[in-house]
């Protein structure tokens, strides 16, 4: 049974920015989905592999200069699309 705590384990994220992302950067977002939302937020859904990962990504949210609104660990038996308005 896999321990939710170790580092080692991907978990989900979901990574909200203000603006939409262009679905060309999705390999740049290491292969996470990218979904344009009505409300012109972009979500970045995809694996991270640990905290650094985790890190480097809001790393590259704050280099493409769009504003972070939220970040949020979907839940093993989650929808992927929690938090949308």
């Amino acid at each position: 049974m896999p321990n939710e705590h170790e580092p080692s384990q991907s978990q989900v994220y979901q990574i909200r920015i203000k603006g939409h992302l262009d679905s060309q950067w999705a390999d740049w977002f290491e292969g996470m989905t990218i979904t344009l939302e009505e409300n012109g937020d972009t979500l970045l859904t995809g694996a991270v592999v640990d905290q650094a990962a985790l890190h480097g990504l809001l790393k590259k949210v704050r280099d493409l200069g769009m504003p972070l609104v939220s970040v949020n660990r979907v839940e093993p038996g989650h929808p992927t699309t929690l938090g949308t308005s």
